[in-house]
């Protein structure tokens, strides 16, 4: 999949509801813009684009974890944007395939599965990317989202393929659940 660009976004959170953190929250997510070589046509076969998956993966998740620096990678989740030109299954053809294998190697590993959006969009349509615990998925403290906007992105035969990352979980979590400290991290759940 040949890429026509790489959009980063970072932003850190310190203050919530008058609250200073003692750790601020930091999101990252890296989108790249590649050409959709299933666009405008219908293609039974979208191996090629899971296989490029695997390659756009690696370099966006690689970038993501030298963003997230000094932190540690404690949650993640990744999205899709499809030009109208393509089908949201060519999103889905990225994103629940190989793509995933090469976060958890830039997140030095991951247990959960990683939650996801996808959707057909016009260039400068935002996404709500959705992000949980690398290690399991019932940390109700670590449900949280990072919205990206591509501003010329993606065209009618592109799709954007972003990777998100953060540090922690919310600030102020107070809602109960499964916490981090009780966190047994085997199947992904717990």
């Amino acid at each position: 999949m040949e890429i026509r660009k790489i959009v980063t976004a970072t932003e850190e959170l310190f203050l919530e509801a008058g609250r200073r953190a003692d750790l601020p929250l930091r999101r990252v997510a890296v989108a790249a813009v590649c050409a959709n070589p299933a666009a405008g046509r219908y293609v039974e076969d979208l191996s090629v684009l899971i296989e490029g998956s695997a390659k756009v993966g690696r370099h966006i998740g690689a970038i993501a974890a030298e963003l997230i620096q000094p932190y540690r990678i404690e949650s993640y989740g990744k999205g899709a944007l499809v030009g109208i030109e393509g089908e949201v299954e060519h999103a889905e053809a990225v994103l629940t395939t190989l793509l995933g294998d090469t976060m958890r190697e830039a997140a030095g590993g991951g247990k959960a599965w990683i939650c996801h959006m996808a959707k057909r969009a016009l260039p400068g349509t935002s996404i709500d990317i959705p992000l949980a615990h690398k290690d399991a998925l019932t940390i109700r403290s670590h449900y949280d989202a990072m919205t990206v906007t591509l501003p010329d992105a993606p065209m009618p035969g592109e799709i954007a393929i972003i990777c998100c990352f953060a540090n922690r979980g919310r600030l102020n979590h107070r809602i109960g659940g499964h916490s981090v400290d009780k966190m047994i991290g085997q199947d992904g759940l717990r």
